[in-house]
């Protein structure tokens, strides 16, 4: 008497898992979830000049912070303090030197100016004792 194996029997045979992609996946997910929280301690160290208060009874001067325009001045890249304009990082360190330094600074870069000129600012604003330095993205 010959018996054969059953229907059963054969699909156990057949049915096979392949972990080697499922442990991929999983050193990936790993090796991104170290990086990630690696890069998330720098953010976190950040000071922003925005502030709330819960009085309104501050002076006009503790709300009075000073904007640096980084833009296309006559096409080439330039810094605008006020009615100022500084072609390069020594002049800028020069207008920003004797500004009040603890309300901040704003630091609005454009589109269309290289990005070294915005590191650039925000460096010499700090470089000149702000700090509190805010990026602010322009049109």
């Amino acid at each position: 008497m010959r018996f054969s194996a059953g229907k059963s029997q054969r699909r156990m045979d057949r049915v096979t898992i392949n972990m080697a992609s499922m442990i991929d996946v999983t050193f990936l997910l790993l090796f991104f979830f170290m990086v990630a929280s690696v890069l998330g301690e720098k953010e976190s160290r950040l000071s922003t000049a925005l502030q709330t208060q819960s009085d309104s009874g501050g002076a006009a001067s503790d709300f009075q912070t000073q904007n640096i325009e980084v833009r296309m001045i006559d096409g080439q890249p330039g810094y605008r303090l006020g009615a100022n304009t500084c072609r390069d990082r020594d002049q800028l360190v020069a207008a920003l030197m004797p500004l009040p330094k603890s309300a901040g600074v704003f630091i609005k870069v454009y589109d269309d100016v290289p990005v070294h000129f915005a590191v650039a600012a925000v460096q010499t604003a700090r470089d000149a004792g702000f700090e509190k330095v805010t990026y602010v993205p322009g049109r």
